[in-house]
């Protein structure tokens, strides 16, 4: 393995661009963060979709340099290779638990930062004005003004995607202030999700959180009136590089608290029927996902991607050894979360 710096490519903006750099910083692995249609984004390697982060391993030996996205196999990738400050609990029920909440965060809370961000006149402002300029401030503001309006004008077009509409907004609305009361009454007793020490859902919460409690208008003055101490906890875990990580630090199965319980029923009260709604859409080849989520109806397009993650899931649990996967049934019991893997 090559002694040089990984690269990251991405913006600001980007609440899975925060995620992984939140971490590298955590786990002490130097980087170089470069901002995305900056000057020095250049010489990246091809990667198979353009998102963003893309993170860049640098050459070893007869290796050329390699770049991939995503940031859920980003950071495994990186347990693989950097043994020390792992995100991942040891246990693997725990470590199951853990990729179930990062995927939520991951795939259900940014319709949340989505719908704000592009759904709000206020919050449609203040992302069109600012987000061109992370990538360049030295740009004039009369190109400014029109890249600006490309960028609302599409986002907002693109609403639809995340399955924001009239019907669906107020179910994402009141999904986002309920996660805020759990995850405040469950930082109220410990700093993280799954102990002593951040997992890598703290870290797929926390991507959204950037977004939702610190940028955007409209979903911070909820954050605020909400869940102060959540607001706060995502300040917090901008940088955990000075955090000391203890191998007891972990949950264990005999201490599994309510308030984490709490936090995977709502899980399961809107992520779980979405993913199973949108898989059969997929699987029967339906234009448009149609199920009912906390009591209301929900209509978006079917999202492959999403497909995926119900999966990767499903194999995982399926990969869990007998007693394991029996804790793991035994926590989701009731929260709705059961459904997935049935």
């Amino acid at each position: 393995m090559s002694n040089a710096p990984l690269r990251v490519v991405g913006a600001p903006g980007s609440p899975y661009t925060r995620k992984l750099r939140a971490v590298l910083r955590y786990r002490r692995i130097p980087y170089e963060f470069v901002l995305r249609n900056s000057r020095e984004d250049h010489d990246v390697p091809a990667v198979p979709v353009a998102l963003i982060p893309v993170l860049v391993f640098p050459a070893a030996g007869a290796e050329p340099q390699q770049a991939m996205v995503d940031t859920t196999f980003q950071i495994r990738r990186l347990e693989e290779q950097y043994p020390e400050r792992s995100v991942i609990p040891p246990d693997p029920a725990l470590a199951f638990l853990d990729a179930l909440l990062e995927d939520y965060g991951d795939e259900w809370l940014t319709k949340a930062m989505f719908h704000y961000r592009w759904a709000y006149p206020a919050d449609v402002s203040k992302a069109g004005a600012v987000l061109p300029l992370w990538g360049r401030v030295d740009v004039p503001n009369d190109r400014l003004a029109k890249t600006s309006a490309m960028i609302s004008e599409r986002q907002v077009s693109r609403l639809w995607v995340v399955g924001s509409n009239e019907t669906t907004g107020p179910v994402i609305e009141a999904s986002y202030r309920r996660l805020l009361r759990a995850l405040d009454a469950h930082l109220e007793q410990r700093p993280y999700l799954l102990g002593a020490r951040p997992g890598t859902s703290d870290f797929g919460l926390y991507g959204q959180l950037t977004q939702l409690a610190l940028f955007d208008p409209t979903p911070m003055a909820v954050t605020i009136e909400e869940a102060p101490r959540v607001y706060a906890w995502t300040e917090r875990m901008e940088d955990l590089s000075g955090s000391e990580a203890q191998d007891g630090d972990w949950l264990g199965r005999d201490a599994f608290p309510d308030t984490l319980r709490a936090l995977l029923a709502e899980v399961g009260r809107v992520y779980a029927p979405f993913l199973t709604a949108n898989a059969a859409a997929l699987e029967t080849g339906a234009v448009q996902v149609e199920c009912e989520i906390d009591g209301q109806k929900w209509v978006q397009q079917p999202f492959p991607y999403q497909g995926k993650c119900l999966r990767w899931l499903r194999e995982q649990h399926a990969a869990l050894a007998a007693p394991d996967r029996a804790f793991v049934d035994g926590v989701l019991a009731g929260t709705g979360c059961e459904v997935l893997f049935q």
